[in-house]
């Protein structure tokens, strides 16, 4: 059932575990991420962002999503989210369509900036019934930075501003960056523990992981102990997909031209990925 993430997360929080937000681009890695909650009887949330709004179409990834979820698995607790929203226009557009919670991200402009912006979000999206996600602190993209060394105190949230940023803007939950990265970039060789768990201490809402496709050995089983609620995966699944239709394609057997056989096969890859992070996170059995 399409459930609200701020109810999912409070949940997690209350629980001691945490919630996959799996970015989805198509059918198949939708259905993925479906099957795998509905196989482990997990809680799970369900991301685009605007660029595949814009691949897909806004209207019909969301009723993928949604009919998916209310058809084969309504009794398995699904958030619905915009991730990486940028403007204040593409907020509207995706509440218009349905979408119950959305990410305002404006991690990237002043911290005054950054706070108007998110309480003028927060002030549309709640009068909606619709969850917001803040961000504070900078998670990089490759894109965006040269690999090499990094400043890190640059880029992780500070604590006091982040109990002044829940405060000031109401939202429900918030990334943060403790030294963590985005598809492909370099992360921080040890996150900043002690600043995770200074700002646990100073918020009361669910914490929010972005770039964390690849916390393993360890490394997310401790951010869950020290609080946070939420690991967001795009890179782990897009990499599951591809690396199928790879293996596929440069097999010795002629894979043909059904389809529907040559998807399938990534669908399941993804589905195995997703099953294994939903264990790794603890949410298993927690529908």
């Amino acid at each position: 059932m399409i459930t609200s993430v701020k109810e999912i997360l409070g949940k997690a929080k209350e629980g001691g575990y945490a919630v996959g937000a799996f970015n989805t681009t198509n059918l198949e890695t939708t259905r993925a991420i479906v099957e795998a909650a509905k196989e482990l009887k997990s809680p799970v949330i369900i991301q685009v962002t605007e660029k595949t709004m814009e691949y897909a179409g806004g209207r019909m990834i969301f009723n993928i999503i949604k009919n998916d979820v209310e058809f084969y698995a309504p009794e398995i607790p699904v958030g619905i989210h915009i991730d990486h929203g940028g403007n204040f226009e593409i907020i509207e557009r995706a509440v218009e369509i349905g979408w119950t919670s959305v990410m305002y991200d404006g991690s990237r402009k002043s911290y005054v900036d950054n706070v108007a912006m998110t309480k003028r979000v927060v002030d549309y999206c709640h009068e909606k019934g619709v969850d917001v996600q803040g961000e504070l602190g900078n998670v990089p993209y490759l894109s965006e930075h040269k690999m090499g060394a990094v400043d890190w105190d640059k880029y992780m949230t500070d604590p006091e501003q982040a109990c002044d940023f829940v405060e000031k803007t109401g939202i429900d939950t918030l990334a943060v960056a403790i030294g963590n990265a985005h598809g492909f970039f370099i992360e921080r060789e040890i996150p900043d523990w002690d600043r995770l768990e200074k700002i646990r201490s100073m918020i009361n809402v669910p914490i929010v992981l972005h770039g964390a496709s690849d916390w393993e050995d360890g490394k997310a089983e401790k951010a869950i102990a020290m609080g946070v609620n939420c690991f967001n995966v795009d890179t782990n699944t897009r990499l599951a997909f591809v690396n199928s239709l790879s293996a596929t394609f440069t097999a010795q057997d002629d894979p043909g031209f059904d389809v529907r056989r040559i998807l399938g096969k990534a669908r399941e890859a993804v589905k195995e990925s997703v099953k294994h992070k939903i264990k790794l996170f603890g949410s298993n059995g927690k529908a």
